[in-house]
């Protein structure tokens, strides 16, 4: 096998290897006049691997026990959540009732 081919079997499998990884929590967005108070939790995400429930059930993990996760925005920022989980769900996490 030649260097290059080596190279990009590597790349290959790094890409596809980061691309397997599941939602996990980051920092969330600010809040903004409108939204409601609480606790709040942003979530990092690939939007075409996780699904609404897997964000949603990482989301209440980072809530208190007492709490729900209620989403409130998301957002595409490379600076908060790396290229290959781009999307970032913002929660906030709510007593429930």
């Amino acid at each position: 096998m030649s260097l290059r081919a080596a190279l990009l079997l590597i790349a290959a499998a790094a890409l596809g290897g980061c691309g397997s990884l599941g939602p996990y929590a980051t920092l969330p967005q600010t809040a903004v006049p409108g939204q409601p108070a609480g606790q709040r939790v942003g979530i990092c995400y690939n939007t075409l691997r996780s699904s609404p429930a897997e964000v949603q059930a990482e989301a209440q993990r980072e809530c208190p026990a007492d709490t729900a996760a209620q989403p409130v925005d998301s957002d595409w920022y490379m600076q908060y959540c790396p290229l290959l989980l781009p999307a970032r769900a913002s929660f906030v996490c709510v007593a429930k009732k």
